[in-house]
């Protein structure tokens, strides 16, 4: 229902403000969505495969509703197309060309316009045909877009200038940029992109000398990212505001052979989020040598994002993926999330939703993350008002703080509160039994739900407590324990209407009905580990996993085994006070 709804306020909104063949085609393609969906009279036009396929695709992105706005807002307030940057590693075969220009082509119908810079690892540098194979290459990629049905322009000269530029002063926190641009060098990829056309772009620059050199097209692309974003800036003046194209980037986009950046924890699977706020120099100390044959340009993809996204808009995101899976382009640009939510449980990451060596890797400016293990670092005030926001209700803190100097385990919190998960040890009525870790509150501020922190922040719960003793909780948490020691269950509760029931039933290893509350937990995943290999047996030549079922909502699977410990834990959640004041006091 949220696609079809976007495709229905996209239809009516984006009007005719967008002089484009391809803005009559992309109507069309709503239109017959449209009629399946809301059964009113199909439009006159015939549909195409490549319509349907477009559909499809869209469809397939599922995006929420929160999703689905945020991308409306991005381009109907006003109604202007904005841009992506794209670097185009091959070589491909002409076939694999065609497939990543039909997923550039439907970016297109969907608003975002791509600025393609093209690079090949088998242009032979300083070779008597080295121009003659750039320029032949710029081409061969502007006719794939064409016969796509896009509008592309191949300009074979060089927009950049080598050098930093001098008017600016460099971020010494990040590498400097090799190359520079100017608003008034941006004359004629402005006038591709007025005119609906995809600007096709070589690795090239000029020297001080007004000579053209072949460069690198990292420094090409990131060049071009900070200088968009200066025009863009010079855009929002009076005389500029009738434009109908945004230059500010709103994606990164790196479409190569090798696929995503490889993950240590994923044993050499893409990562599939990663945090430019707390985890790049993690990624450099866990990459394998033979990474380096198998991905040779993962890490500088990394840094290029690192240094493009510094630039950008924090809403903006850079996303690595292979040529085999152009059309995800399409969901990420909608969700602007990874194809897989990267604080599912591993097991269920290898089933129907399994990471690929073609899963995409998407990258977030992201938020530092810190472990606090003692109640009175917790800045009380910040505190409170990130639980208040995330929750919609006043909290009573002396009690709620009182109690944390008592019972807390550890907190965590993202960035400058944008986000915490606050964790207590909780004993019922017999001391023997060992504590119950609880996972008393979770909350992320409004303005960053969707942002990436939901899940950075589940993912570093995850490593401080049920995902201990495992290689995927090595992640690099300040003030966190690494990955080394025993994991332990978690629990929490959550109301039973609550609608973020769903996002923890994928999440949970079980959950139990307790009147108005739900209970959920996650096994500690080492000793579900060796549980379940336990229970694996070979049935009809295929191996078959008899484990607890995950993800159904309104159902408890629950062993024979489990029932002392859940009864415990029963007692345990369901005794514990509310932290929040009345309803009447609602914020």
């Amino acid at each position: 229902m949220a696609t079809c709804r976007l495709y229905c306020q996209f239809t009516v909104r984006r009007g005719v403000g967008i002089a484009s063949k391809r803005s009559f085609t992309s109507h069309s393609s709503v239109a017959s969505l449209a009629s399946r969906r809301l059964k009113i009279d199909p439009p006159v036009e015939p549909e195409t495969t490549s319509e349907n396929d477009f559909i499809l695709s869209v469809l397939r992105a599922g995006p929420s509703l929160r999703d689905t706005k945020s991308y409306l807002a991005s381009i109907l307030n006003p109604i202007k197309r904005r841009a992506a940057l794209v670097k185009l590693h091959g070589p491909f075969t002409d076939r694999q060309l065609e497939s990543v220009a039909q997923g550039l082509e439907y970016l297109d119908k969907l608003g975002l316009v791509s600025v393609i810079v093209v690079e090949r690892d088998d242009w032979e540098r300083g070779s008597a045909s080295e121009r003659a194979d750039v320029i032949g290459e710029i081409m061969r990629v502007a006719k794939a877009l064409e016969d796509q049905g896009a509008r592309a322009r191949p300009i074979p000269g060089p927009i950049v200038r080598l050098g930093p530029n001098p008017a600016l002063e460099e971020d010494r926190e990040l590498e400097t940029i090799e190359a520079h641009v100017l608003p008034k060098d941006l004359t004629e990829l402005r006038s591709a992109l007025r005119s609906g056309e995809m600007p096709v772009l070589p690795p090239f620059a000029l020297d001080s000398f007004s000579r053209s050199l072949r460069v690198d097209s990292n420094d090409v692309i990131a060049a071009l990212v900070r200088g968009m974003m200066e025009a863009a800036a010079l855009d929002m003046s009076p005389s500029m505001l009738s434009e109908n194209f945004d230059l500010t980037p709103l994606r990164l986009m790196i479409i190569n052979r090798e696929g995503g950046i490889p993950s240590y924890a994923r044993s050499g699977l893409p990562h599939l989020l990663i945090n430019l706020g707390a985890e790049v120099d993690h990624i450099h100390e866990t990459f394998l040598p033979k990474w380096k044959l198998t991905h040779p340009t993962a890490l500088s993809n990394l840094r290029l994002a690192r240094t493009c996204l510094s630039y950008m808009p924090r809403t903006s995101s850079a996303v690595i993926v292979s040529h085999r899976s152009p059309k995800s382009l399409i969901a990420n640009l909608i969700t602007n999330k990874p194809a897989h939510s990267s604080s599912l449980p591993h097991a269920l990451l290898s089933g129907p939703k399994s990471i690929t060596p073609h899963t995409p890797t998407l990258i977030r400016h992201g938020l530092p993350i810190r472990v606090i293990r003692q109640a009175g670092e917790i800045d009380q005030e910040k505190m409170t008002a990130l639980l208040e926001q995330s929750f919609g209700r006043k909290l009573e803190s002396k009690p709620f703080y009182d109690r944390l100097q008592k019972d807390l385990d550890f907190a965590i919190v993202a960035g400058d509160y944008a986000g915490a998960a606050i964790v207590t040890s909780e004993r019922g009525s017999n001391p023997h039994d060992p504590p119950l870790t609880y996972l008393d509150k979770f909350a992320v501020l409004p303005s960053h739900q969707g942002d990436g922190t939901v899940d950075f922040l589940w993912v570093a719960l995850h490593d401080e407590s049920y995902g201990l003793g495992l290689t995927s909780a090595l992640n690099p948490n300040v003030g966190g324990k690494q990955g080394r020691g025993t994991g332990r269950d978690l629990v929490w509760r959550s109301r039973a209407n609550n609608p973020v029931n769903k996002w923890y039933y994928e999440r949970s290893s079980g959950h139990l009905r307790l009147g108005d509350w739900v209970m959920f937990w996650c096994d500690a995943e080492e000793r579900l580990a060796r549980r379940e290999a336990e229970k694996k047996e070979q049935l009809d030549g295929r191996e078959v996993w008899r484990g607890k079922k995950r993800g159904i909502e309104g159902l408890s699977f629950v062993e024979d085994e489990e029932r002392a410990r859940l009864d415990r834990w029963g007692k345990i959640v369901t005794a514990i006070k509310s932290s929040w004041l009345p309803r009447k006091t609602v914020l």
